[in-house]
């Protein structure tokens, strides 16, 4: 045998588990096991394959550690993270940059040797006591070009089970690939926990990505944002990957719009959390493929996109039976379901804006819970968190589209750019083409941070494509590589941007929850040529007799000419000042900016300075002619 790492993995396993990771023909992932097993001295290696058995042994031991604990409904349970770990961690999440080099200012990053000597210290006999779990898991549908492997090491079972519920096992595909199986890897500790089984050492909380050998490291932490490696973790390192090999890596749903005739279009969407982006993946009546992270590639001149996740791991405030029929019915039967930091009480889980009454006490992410409980600042503690999730996987939604695993991909119609931006944007415009689109929409969305992000609420930042804290190479080149992508296309996806936060002068949303339902159905329309539209300077918005027509269909709900007013009157300065904020962020934040960026920035400013000069600040869309 002349594989070192294997020889050696002999004398740390038992004869079952070594046999089933020396069923890989892999050296390169023998070698990151072995030497996870070194730094961190678990006192045994379950090694996981894809049968039913490992995946039920899985969900017992997170349920026997008390990771997890079971609820009323038979296969749901309740995890929670400590009040400190309830969301991805800017602060301690970076990069890990080879000395010399260096990313965009506007991303986190270390010197490597620096980063690597304080996470691996942190790492270090951290599984002492406990056994190192090692998951094969794959990014995109097996047996396809979009397939990335991926291996987990961690010593949490419930970071485990919902690998299970969000990605395709995979230890098949690393058996079938062997040596060409070129892998992305994580390795998780929770580190020291207390009763409840949460990590309780936050202040040495660290998540560092080496992008030099793609791999994660994580540690100090539970909350399956920081943990679950093949998440945001992974993302990070399959856009250098995209980079390298000319597709894209994108932060975005994707979901089947239903139409004329039958058909069904596809629709990609890229919304930072809590923008709207999992509701609009799962409206009533259409298909979800995907509600986080998609891969395009261009093929005989299509855009074919795949999800690369096959579970959900969505944010479950104001999830209601009502507005999100889906996901109420798929929360509320019987199956694999792992709700974590709602409250619980006799069994039942409770959460933000679910429309119904809730208890006034139970237990939750601070532990016992009461009404009126704060805090150590003296805030008062939410009956559940704002970022409480809840992990299922696709196939259980009744609304799954049945493309999921196709290994081609589906062609995408359309692309839509969504944020959180109560001043300016409109609730629904396409671009002019794809330069305007990936630039005034993509390059330039902006939202208020959210409970999602730990940090202040409701300051305005640019959040460029949705994914710019998990950019891996420099902002400029990401955005170009968009703008490049377009030109490999014959079928050119339309470019929409959605706001459907848009407030009056009062403070009122323009909106109302429901209505992004019509937007979509406006935009799949406007796709196969069905609809007109009005063209005005920030994009082409819809015409008013085709939204009374639509919001009957789609809602039974009259439309009046006041609303399309309030929602479509184009706020001259209030966009000129977005524009100033999206430059301003760029010549600060990225080199090398693309040309076009300030081109069509430039055109658009131009577009808004004329149309204020004829009719002033505030222009009804009334006065844009129909396109």
């Amino acid at each position: 045998m002349s594989n070192q790492h294997l020889i050696h993995l002999k004398t740390k396993l038992d004869s079952r588990n070594y046999e089933r990771l020396a069923a890989i023909d892999n050296e390169a992932l023998h070698a990151f096991v072995a030497d996870a097993i070194e730094l961190c001295t678990p006192d045994s290696v379950w090694v996981c394959t894809d049968s039913p058995e490992d995946m039920q042994h899985t969900r017992e031991m997170a349920i026997k550690l008390g990771e997890e604990r079971p609820l009323k409904i038979p296969g749901h349970t309740i995890h929670f993270d400590g009040m400190e770990d309830q969301g991805r961690d800017r602060e301690v999440t970076r990069y890990l940059v080879p000395k010399g080099e260096s990313l965009s200012a506007a991303l986190n990053q270390i010197e490597r040797e620096e980063g690597l000597a304080e996470v691996r210290g942190l790492l270090k006999g951290a599984m002492k006591g406990r056994t190192m779990i090692v998951r094969f898991m794959t990014l995109g549908p097996n047996h396809s070009d979009f397939s990335i492997p991926c291996v987990e090491c961690t010593d949490s079972f419930y970071v485990s089970h919902a690998l299970d519920l969000l990605y395709r096992l995979g230890y098949e595909e690393f058996k079938r690939l062997g040596p060409k199986a070129h892998f992305f890897a994580t390795l998780h500790s929770s580190g020291k926990v207390d009763e409840r089984m949460i990590s309780v050492e936050h202040d040495k909380k660290r998540i560092y990505i080496d992008h030099t050998t793609d791999t994660v490291y994580s540690v100090n932490t539970q909350y399956a944002g920081n943990t679950v490696g093949l998440k945001k973790l992974a993302l990070r390192l399959t856009i250098r990957k995209a980079d390298r090999e000319g597709w894209l890596a994108e932060h975005m749903f994707l979901m089947g719009v239903h139409g004329k005739g039958g058909r069904k279009t596809y629709f990609a969407g890229a919304f930072p959390s809590a923008c709207g982006k999992t509701s609009t993946a799962m409206l009533p009546g259409e298909l979800i493929l995907g509600d986080d992270i998609a891969y395009f590639r261009a093929v005989n001149g299509r855009c074919m996109a795949a999800n690369a996740e096959s579970g959900i791991f969505g944010i479950i405030q104001n999830v209601t039976a009502k507005d999100d029929p889906a996901i109420w019915d798929v929360l509320n039967k019987p199956g694999e379901v792992i709700f974590s930091n709602v409250l619980v009480k006799d069994g039942k889980p409770y959460w933000l804006g679910m429309g119904v009454d809730t208890p006034d006490d139970g237990e939750n992410f601070s532990g016992e819970w009461y009404k009126g409980k704060k805090d150590e600042s003296g805030a008062e503690i939410p009956l559940a968190h704002k970022n409480a999730r809840y992990a299922v996987a696709l196939h259980a939604l009744e609304n799954c589209d049945p493309e999921l695993e196709n290994p081609a991909g589906v062609e995408l119609g359309g692309i839509m750019y969504g944020g959180r931006d109560p001043k300016a944007y409109v609730p629904c415009q396409q671009a002019f083409d794809w330069e305007h689109g990936i630039v005034a929409y993509g390059a330039s969305l902006e939202t208020e941070t959210t409970f999602a992000t730990i940090g202040k609420e409701g300051v305005p930042e640019i959040n460029l494509m949705s994914i710019q804290d998990f950019v891996s190479i420099p902002l400029g080149k990401y955005v170009q590589n968009n703008l490049e992508f377009g030109k490999k296309l014959t079928r050119v996806p339309f470019v929409f941007g959605v706001n459907y936060f848009l407030r009056d002068k009062e403070g009122r949303f323009v909106n109302g929850v429901r209505d992004k339902h019509v937007w979509v159905k406006w935009m799949e329309q406007r796709v196969h040529g069905e609809v007109g539209c009005v063209k005005t300077p920030t994009g082409c918005i819809p015409c008013f007799e085709d939204l009374v027509r639509l919001f009957k269909q789609v809602l039974n709900k009259e439309y009046t000419k006041q609303d399309y007013v309030n929602q479509f009157t184009i706020r001259v300065q209030e966009n000129l000042a977005k524009l100033d904020r999206v430059e301003k962020f760029f010549k600060e934040n990225v080199t090398d900016i693309p040309q076009a960026l300030f081109r069509v920035w430039a055109n658009q400013r131009a577009r808004l300075l004329a149309a204020e000069k004829e009719f002033g600040s505030y222009i009804s869309p009334e006065c844009f002619p129909a396109g």
